[in-house]
């Protein structure tokens, strides 16, 4: 199993990179190959709306590590996005990167809107860490609407899946414990009841991560 993960977070210790590195151990000790990139460590240049790709089946920029960084988004079996959410949607390091996913698609003008024909039939899973701030699933929804967008035209045969950790506003805050999350809450305008429940929220989060890894991992090759 090939599983490649994108890190979107600008913060080597902030809750994103916890839960992606939970996954990551989960998928490492169920026998996977896993390679993060870490989204601002990486030299991509913006999409330009050329559109040659539709033409060329491949991105014309030239210069950058999208070439070597593309072969490996079309090797692997699951691919991972992990990130902050900022202002309802994904950080701005990643969103560069997932605009150059457009090179994969042929994308035609036709009276009643866009017809989008991957270049290569994807059959990968996909798989979405979000961190909130907020204490609403909503506010991630326009990510997960995208992605669901994007796997479904790339593939029938692709799946997506997410987690969201809720009311994550400071980095680390997801590995904190019960009474440091009484004694935050209150600064943060939140009750210091909440501390106890988002404790035990938080541990199972981190689980989750390190199971459905592992779970991921363990998946056959989709072929």
């Amino acid at each position: 199993m090939n599983i490649l993960a994108f890190n979107g977070s600008p913060r080597r210790k902030g809750n994103t990179s916890i839960l992606l590195h939970h996954f990551i151990k989960g998928a490492c000790e169920a026998n996977a190959h896993c390679e993060e990139i870490v989204a601002e460590q990486i030299n991509i240049q913006y999409c330009t709306g050329c559109l040659r790709c539709n033409i060329l089946k491949r991105c014309s920029i030239s210069g950058d590590d999208w070439t070597t960084l593309s072969e490996k988004i079309l090797a692997a079996d699951t691919l991972v996005f992990a990130s902050p959410v900022y202002f309802h949607h994904l950080t701005a390091q990643l969103k560069k990167i997932l605009d150059r996913f457009r090179c994969f698609i042929k994308v035609q003008l036709t009276e009643g809107g866009l017809k989008h024909t991957p270049h290569q039939e994807w059959n990968k899973h996909v798989i979405l860490l979000l961190c909130l701030g907020s204490s609403d699933d909503r506010d991630a929804q326009p990510i997960i609407e995208l992605f669901t967008f994007i796997t479904s035209m790339l593939g029938k045969g692709n799946t997506l899946s997410w987690i969201l950790g809720k009311r994550l506003a400071l980095a680390g805050q997801v590995n904190m414990s019960e009474d440091k999350l009484a004694g935050l809450y209150p600064k943060l305008g939140l009750s210091a009841w909440l501390s106890k429940k988002d404790y035990r929220q938080n541990q199972l989060l981190l689980k989750r991560c390190y199971e459905l890894g592992k779970n991921a991992g363990y998946h056959k090759s989709r072929g």
